[in-house]
This record gives structure tokens, sequence and C-alpha cells, in this order.
């Protein structure tokens, strides 16, 4: 089963990309974030077409994440528990049958916090307060769940050009990275981390200052895994050509596969 995740800065915008790659990778689930319409705008009848079941979270111009799924979705929740004020459409949470048991996948798009001194840090440090709640919660289910989406984090030097640069960024501050750790010292597991410790692995490229053919480029995007799904993981890859497409999304899709099936 492979599930992948993929920010791709306005679903209508790049409806033609995605198509594409849905049809050349054919992921059994997709997640994507930034889709930046209503869910009245979302683009569902071509990607029914290929096969997927389709659920969207959708804000005007902002935000927005949908999940795509070729088997049946059991359940569908949209929105990130913990604050009840919070609008932003970030969060949705899928479920679906396997021959044992579900797979839960939480389609996430966390806040990006810059600039720092505005208070716009502190609402991506409580939604991630919010999300490790979350994880906690779930983790106690001991089911395969994989948390997928931009987190707008940069974990560790290796994982950005020039770290010293970002340094006071909200995606690299300490606190930051300390919050995404946490996530981790729960028990879930950096899926691309798990299979190569290599520098450059990236999947985000500015559309600034020519970073894409400098290769300057930051890994933001992720999937963590509880035990029960980094147990089944097979491989994890990054589609990087996608970036090199003709007006693309400055992220690219990142998947892993797991051995589980479908009931």
């Amino acid at each position: 089963m492979r599930i992948a995740t993929w920010n791709v800065n306005s679903v209508r915008q790049r409806l033609d990309h995605l198509l594409t790659w849905l049809r050349d990778t054919s992921p059994d689930i997709a997640c994507l974030q930034e889709i930046k319409c209503v869910d009245e705008a979302f683009p569902r009848e071509a990607i029914e077409a290929l096969g997927y079941n389709v659920v969207t979270h959708g804000q005007k111009t902002f935000n927005g994440v949908a999940l795509l799924s070729r088997l049946p979705l059991d359940e569908a929740t949209p929105r990130l528990a913990g604050d009840p004020e919070d609008t932003h459409a970030r969060f949705i949470e899928g479920v679906v049958s396997l021959k044992r048991g579900v797979l839960r996948v939480a389609c996430l798009y966390l806040p990006n916090g810059n600039p720092p001194n505005t208070e716009k840090y502190p609402y991506k440090l409580n939604w991630m307060s919010r999300l490790f709640d979350y994880s906690k919660e779930r983790l106690q289910a001991e089911e395969p769940l994989i948390l997928a989406g931009d987190f707008n984090v940069i974990p560790a030097a290796r994982d950005v050009h020039n770290p010293e640069a970002w340094v006071d960024d909200a995606l690299f501050r300490a606190e930051t990275r300390e919050r995404f750790q946490a996530l981790l010292d729960l028990g879930l597991t950096d899926a691309l981390r798990a299979t190569t410790d290599a520098p450059g692995q990236y999947t985000f490229w500015d559309y600034q200052a020519g970073a894409w053919q400098k290769n300057h480029g930051l890994r933001i995007d992720h999937l963590l895994l509880s035990p029960q799904a980094s147990d089944r993981l097979r491989s994890v890859g990054i589609d990087k050509h996608v970036r090199a497409w003709e007006k693309p999304s400055d992220h690219v899709p990142i998947w892993v596969d797991l051995d589980l099936e479908a009931a």
C-alpha cells in the first residue's frame, strides 16, 4: 500500500500536474495540502474518474487539505481538536479498513509561523502542542497511524541547504525542532530517516533566487509512522522530478510503501 503527501499549492492551478502524477504513481492514499479552495470548488470529478474517493476540508484562497483514497473511507473527520476558535482548514483524518484492523491517516498542513516575532509563531507552537495531544491519544489504540503532510519543520541541519541561514526562521528555530522531536519521542518514526541518513533529501524549493536550479532546498514534508505502521515500512521515495514541470508547486510528493492489505 502506497501513501503519499503533496502540498500542491493550489489544486486548481496544478490539476493537470496532479492528474498526471496520480496516473503515473497510483498511490492508494494521497494527502494534499494548500488546496486553496472551498469544498464546493474542489475538482473532484476529474480525480474521482481515476478511481479515487475524495474528502476535503477547504478554505477560500488559503490553506485547505484533502484526502484521496482508492479504498473506501470508513470515517473522515476535519479539524484538529484543542482550539474551537481555530478556523483554519489544516487537518483532516481518514480511516480505511484493513484485513486486520484499520489504517488511520492524518493529513495536515502545519502553520508556517513566520515572522516569529508576531502572533504567528505562538499559533504554530500551540498547533504543534495540539498535534502532540492528538498523536498521544491515537497511539494508545496501537493501530497503524500515519501523520502525513507539510509540517513546515526542518528537523535537522542535514535537511536544509545552508542551515546557518535558517537559525532564526520559524521552520528551524530550536523550539520548533524540539516540538517535532517530542512527536518522535512519543513513538512515531520519521519514515524517510528510517531508511537513509543522506543529506539533500529535499521536498521544497522556493520559487525565488534560483533555489531549484541550485538545489537550495528544504525537507519540510514528512510522513510519521506509528510502531504498527513503521514495522510494515518497505520503502520511501521523493518524486523530485515533478518540481521540474512547467509552473510546478514549490513542494514535491513524498511517499511510503507499507506491507498492509486492504480489506
